[in-house]
């Protein structure tokens, strides 16, 4: 019987899973087993347990989940455990150094990114007339925050606001009387915090305005020099006046900008200062390094401020020859006692002398400082209008080692003496033709001191020239108000008052922003605005033009959405077609991409040309991408007989395996900047086409 249930036993713990007795707990099932089986006497003796050999089989370990390290290294040991595990282990080895291989090869052949100020439009802003918040009919920085959303309605995501500094507000506030405050009749500090706070929420840019080459006559800087009070003795560009028969006679023949001499009187100091512009506008001295080391300070304050860069003005102006001599006439024969204006005058030693650029240099080298951070770039831009000297203009870029402005802004579209096709030509290949290597393009047809395109050229030619400003290469600047056509207000509409307390400059194309309908244009809800609105407001304003589907407005922003999202708008090359008396004809398109965009803007009378016949291999027909004419748009033409009217503007978008830029007939006629290429298969762009 014994034997019989020892025999039976290694079953009974093989179905049971096995018995844990942790602690030498008492158990009794177990105490009455043990009775049975092994004796019947007091005294224990030793039990005998057969155990089945196929059962021990049964019971050899396998891998499980939460395995002791001792159980595992058993298993890790065997080959078909060490090979898989080396196998991915070269795996992983090979995948990532493929990564790194991939990663390394994009970057190495992607292009450069287009930083914020090249990917979009730069919205101008003069505050004064943009939004009157406080009902004083002065437009403020609140003014601007309230109407950030008509700013992206244009798909616009630069913001350049004009000079806002403490002013006397002579010249328009282009002479400083603080250059760390804002003038109350735009706001407070508080006024631009908010608004800077308020565009970066928007994903916003926003540059200012900065005129280092002199101040107000007002300014503490100035009251400082004339009493010749420490450091500040040197500040401005003081010389000993000869006095005659009760008269200051002048250090030399030097004339401001605004006529007569450049020289005026301080009964103070009892010398004179020198002023290029208004006399209200002392020059800096800026021979002086402390005189530089302010403006460096300046640019640090508006920078921790927020600003996302400046535009220098008055650049070309900020040192004068120390020998005093005078400045040649143009016309030699004229008595020099007769001379007053400006335009008599070669201005040899009063504007771009040796080491202005180095000047020019030391702000960018500041600027800088503050483009560290990813994403954070800070832009600079150069203002001054050379006119006739585009070597002059384009030395602003800077050389290829050291970096000055990122442009200097292009006034040449709104230099043109007369509008043609070939003058729109002559205007756009000048710069293009002129500018170095690898440097960005930028084009304005409007701006605070020029008259606007309605005014300067006629409104049958808005559309047509924010068409060409749009889909030219580079970044386009707009004046506030030349999004929906708006016209220089008649001079005789303005007071007289006005007239009186600026008797320097007149500025017809300042008058305030026209939102609506309602009095004053919705500029302002006071009775008056610092400056008369254009009679035409209720025709042309914003909130009827949003309205209509073809107006001046919607063209714009559908522009600035095609320039936004097509690639051979944005970095494409750009190939002139055609040009003569009425049309300008060009191309966009991009290495790798077969569609291609062709502008055929008419500035002058109606034309017809045939396009098919000056390039043998476009197709026979283009469909219109977009067109100043809403009715035209999406239709298809036949390259060889493109009409169009008087101040007409047709975007034509067709494909192509045989890009113009790579034909032998249009070479030097081509252009790029920031060159890239599109890869169809990966859908990515790549530098070496």
């Amino acid at each position: 019987i014994v034997e019989e249930e020892a025999k039976s036993l290694p079953m009974e713990l093989s179905e049971k899973g096995g018995v844990e007795n942790n602690g030498f707990v008492q158990n009794e099932a177990f105490d009455d087993k043990e009775t049975d089986t092994c004796s019947q006497e007091e005294m224990p003796k030793p039990c005998t347990v057969a155990v089945d050999p196929v059962a021990e089989e049964e019971t050899e370990l396998k891998p499980y989940a939460g395995m002791p390290k001792e159980v595992l290294l058993k298993f890790s040991s065997q080959a078909r455990y060490r090979v898989t595990r080396e196998i991915l282990f070269w795996l992983i080895i090979a995948a990532a150094l493929a990564l790194v291989c991939a990663t390394t090869a994009i970057i190495a052949l992607s292009p450069k990114c287009l930083t914020w100020w090249q990917t979009g439009p730069i919205y101008q802003i003069y505050p004064r007339s943009f939004k009157d918040s406080n009902m004083d009919g002065n437009g403020d920085l609140k003014g601007i925050q309230e109407k950030l959303d008509h700013v992206t309605y244009l798909n616009i995501k630069t913001i350049w606001i004009t000079s806002f500094f403490k002013s006397p507000l002579k010249d328009l506030g282009y002479g400083a009387e603080d250059f760390y405050d804002v003038d109350p009749i735009f706001g407070s500090m508080s006024d631009f915090e908010s608004l800077i706070a308020a565009i970066h929420d928007r994903g916003l840019k926003v540059i200012m305005d900065l005129i280092p080459n002199h101040t107000s006559d007002k300014h503490r800087w100035f009251q400082l020099s004339r009493n010749r009070t420490g450091k500040y003795t040197d500040y401005y560009v003081w010389q000993d006046c000869m006095e005659a028969a009760g008269a200051v006679v002048p250090p030399n023949n030097w004339v401001s900008v605004f006529g007569n001499s450049s020289w005026q009187f301080d009964d103070v100091r009892k010398q004179c200062y020198f002023h290029q512009f208004g006399k209200e506008q002392p020059d800096l001295n800026f021979r002086n390094l402390d005189v530089q080391q302010e403006i460096h300070d300046i640019i640090k304050f508006w920078l921790n401020k927020g600003i996302d860069g400046f535009t220098f003005s008055t650049l070309k102006f900020l040192l004068e020859a120390t020998h005093l001599r005078d400045e040649p006439q143009v016309n030699k024969s004229q008595n020099g006692e007769t001379i007053t204006a400006y335009s008599q005058l070669y201005h040899d030693y009063t504007t771009t002398q040796v080491g202005m650029h180095d000047v020019v240099r030391s702000f960018r080298q500041t600027m800088n400082q503050f483009s560290r951070e990813p994403g954070r770039y800070r832009f600079m831009g150069s203002g001054d209008d050379e006119k006739e000297d585009i070597e002059a203009t384009m030395r602003y870029y800077g050389t290829t080692f050291i970096q000055e402005a990122d442009f200097p802004f292009n006034f040449n579209l709104m230099n043109m003496k007369n509008l043609s096709g070939n003058s729109i030509f002559e205007a756009v290949d000048l710069w293009m033709k002129n500018m170095p290597v690898g440097k960005w393009p930028n084009w304005a047809v409007g701006s605070p001191n020029a008259a606007r395109i309605s005014s300067r050229i006629g409104k049958e030619y808005v559309n047509v020239m924010n068409m060409l400003l749009l889909t030219l290469p580079g970044t386009p600047v707009t004046y506030y108000g030349e999004e929906i056509g708006m016209e220089n207000i008649a001079s005789e509409n303005v007071s007289e008052e006005y007239v009186n307390s600026n008797p320097v400059v007149i500025f017809p194309e300042k008058s305030p922003m026209q939102w609506d309908g309602r009095a004053n244009a919705g500029f302002t809800e006071g009775n008056s605005s610092w400056l008369p609105v254009n009679s035409n407001y209720q025709s042309v304003n914003v909130e009827v033009q949003r309205s209509w589907s073809n107006s001046t407005l919607n063209l714009y922003r559908e522009l600035t959405g095609l320039r936004n999202n097509e690639l051979p708008m944005n970095r494409g090359w750009m190939c002139y077609i055609w040009n003569d008396s009425n049309v300008f004809v060009y191309v966009r398109e991009l290495d790798g991409l077969d569609r291609t965009f062709m502008m055929v803007l008419n500035f002058g009378q109606e034309s017809t040309i045939d396009l098919k016949a000056i390039v043998p291999n476009l197709p026979s027909e283009a469909v219109v991408r977009l067109s100043t004419n809403f009715s035209s748009t999406g239709k298809a033409v036949s390259t060889k007989l493109i009409k169009t009217e008087m101040g007409e503007g047709l975007v034509l978008e067709y494909k192509t395996t045989k890009p113009v830029h790579a034909m032998e007939a249009f070479q030097g006629k081509c252009f790029v900047a920031e060159k890239a290429c599109y890869s169809m298969a990966l859908n990515l762009l790549y530098m070496n086409c």
